[in-house]
């Protein structure tokens, strides 16, 4: 009897031990539209994230849990000195039928592998693929760039005199965002001509946004990669409340002016 004790003791401190390497989180919302003039409608999203740790080692996997349930990811990231391995190991499926929405796509599980150079403290990083991405701070401003065969792609981004700003520029299309706070209110202002502004206190908040309109585009169709034909779609504004709940949740009341719609969300994350 003593043995089987001692037995169950340790199976129960090796399970635990696990248990404690392993990190759970969250979130899970539910929406309320009543969709203007059209019937209402009632959506649902939950997903869950698994990180489990053995000394260098970090195993991610990502849960969409209201769907299916599936998998959304999975990733395994280890560093040997300066030097970090990270294999994706879940092909994603991006595919929609949306409009403007991904129609194919090439498999994107592989592994990369990244250097931490001593050149200015800039990292450099191959995937399997060949593509080759060299990225760092220097004075305040962090840069990526990315040589690949289907057009390479820059990136930075830099807080000046209180003004966040980033560019990017993938295979010769520039897009930009400023992001800046004025009396305290948090504005916001992209290349696609979207304006935001957020103000109220912490936890409880409006944030106002102005949406350009969006043109027709025809379908793109490759044998790697395409995208559904664009609808054209007006110029819109958003206004939205969101209050942090004292049981932990967070209750946001959305109004569009493209259906004079209004959508109820109440979400959590833990």
């Amino acid at each position: 009897m003593k043995k089987l004790i001692a037995l169950f003791a340790v199976t129960s401190m090796a399970s635990t031990a696990a248990i404690a390497s392993v990190a759970i989180s969250g979130t899970a919302s539910v929406s309320y539209d009543d969709n203007g003039s059209s019937a209402s409608s009632t959506s649902y999203d939950a997903d869950l994230a698994f990180v489990g740790t053995a000394g260098g080692t970090t195993v991610t996997i990502g849960m969409d849990v209201d769907s299916g349930p599936s998998i959304t990811g999975a990733t395994m990231a280890t560093s040997i000195g300066p030097v970090t391995v990270s294999a994706d190991m879940f092909d994603e499926t991006s595919l929609s039928t949306a409009s403007g929405g991904q129609t194919a796509e090439s498999v994107d599980t592989g592994v990369t592998i990244s250097l931490a150079a001593p050149i200015g403290d800039a990292t450099v990083g191959v995937d399997n693929s060949g593509n080759v991405t060299i990225s760092g701070t220097w004075s305040g401003v962090t840069m990526s760039h990315t040589a690949k065969s289907g057009g390479d792609s820059t990136s930075a981004s830099a807080s000046i005199a209180g003004m966040d700003v980033s560019v990017t520029n993938a295979a010769g299309a520039t897009s930009w965002s400023l992001a800046t706070t004025v009396s305290g209110v948090a504005l916001t202002l992209a290349s696609s001509q979207k304006v935001t502004a957020t103000f109220g206190l912490a936890g409880n908040t409006m944030t106002v946004s102005s949406i350009p309109a969006v043109a027709a585009a025809a379908a793109v169709t490759t044998t790697t990669y395409g995208t559904n034909a664009v609808t054209a779609v007006a110029a819109y504004s958003t206004v939205a409340i969101s209050r942090d709940l004292t049981s932990g949740a967070t209750l946001a009341a959305t109004y569009s002016t493209l259906d004079d719609s209004l959508t109820l969300k109440a979400s959590v994350a833990f």
